[in-house]
């Protein structure tokens, strides 16, 4: 089956079925003890702003071997990608445009609330202190693992072809020459709504939902074609079937399930403000 004729939906499906279902329990890893195996161990900083991630770089999904070639000017699929990138151009200036310029923003601590409103609960260093390292860990895993695919393709950007602005001026000129195939944000964004999925059962959909939309924000910025969306889609998956395989990973995640628990008992903040504008921007359609 072509990457590129798999909907939106089937790879929510996918990647939801990589996602544990329910609490998070000790499986086979019981053996290990929490307090010696997941983190707060003190992490390596890398290049970016990053700390590294679970998994070693030869663990990392192959993109160049999972993902097809992206489609070539001319070309049917191409006229697609263009045809969707034209609508979302007439969400420039709306509230759906500024969500999108907020969720280009993957530095902590900001970066940790993107999925605050589906999750119900505010995450932070200090709250949840577990569940917050281990955003910033698979973010590195999740996001690095696209270059193989990225580096090899060099595909150049939408806001290149049509020449109209994108959510994140600043970003422009690094942008210019970082592959637009497949798109790394969206391969954090959906990695994040399936461990996340898993982490609180009952808000799986909402969160699975923001995943997409996630992806979605690259096309409204007008730094990633529909294509770049759906291969990320992938990526993420993909990372997160490797991530299930690491016993720190699968550690932290337990502990990350239990300060879920403890901040829900607190108070959802669903109907908050910030909650309410965001799904009013998410409502929000070319």
């Amino acid at each position: 089956m072509r990457l590129r004729s798999i909907s939106l939906l089937t790879l929510a499906l996918i990647g939801a079925a990589l996602a544990p279902v329910g609490p998070v329990e000790a499986r086979e890893e019981t053996t290990f003890c929490e307090s010696n195996v997941g983190s707060p161990k003190k992490l390596k900083e890398l290049k970016h702003g990053l700390i590294e991630g679970y998994l070693g770089k030869n663990d990392w999904p192959n993109a160049l071997e999972v993902l097809e070639a992206p489609p070539k000017q001319g070309s049917a699929f191409h006229a697609q990608d263009d045809n969707i990138s034209q609508k979302n151009l007439k969400l420039q200036g709306s509230s759906r445009w500024d969500l999108a310029a907020r969720d280009a923003d993957l530095s902590f601590p900001r970066a940790a609330n993107i999925f605050s409103c589906s999750l119900g609960i505010q995450i932070s260093k200090e709250a949840t202190p577990r569940l917050y390292t281990l955003l910033q860990r698979t973010l590195t895993d999740a996001g690095l693992a696209t270059y193989t695919a990225k580096n090899h393709y060099q595909r150049p950007r939408p806001f290149l072809s049509n020449k109209q602005m994108i959510c994140t001026p600043q970003d422009e000129k690094g942008l210019t020459t970082d592959g637009s195939y497949p798109s790394g944000h969206t391969s954090v964004g959906w990695t994040w709504a399936l461990i996340l999925s898993g982490l609180q059962p009952t808000q799986k959909d909402a969160i699975l939902k923001r995943g997409l939309e996630y992806g979605k924000s690259r096309m409204i910025c007008n730094v990633h074609w529909h294509s770049d969306v759906q291969a990320g889609l992938l990526i993420g998956s993909s990372t997160v079937a490797q991530l299930h395989t690491d016993p720190v990973f699968r550690a932290d995640l337990r502990a990350a399930s239990e300060e879920i628990k403890a901040q829900t008992l607190l108070g959802n903040i669903k109907n908050s403000d910030d909650c309410k504008r965001e799904q009013a921007a998410l409502e929000n359609r070319p």
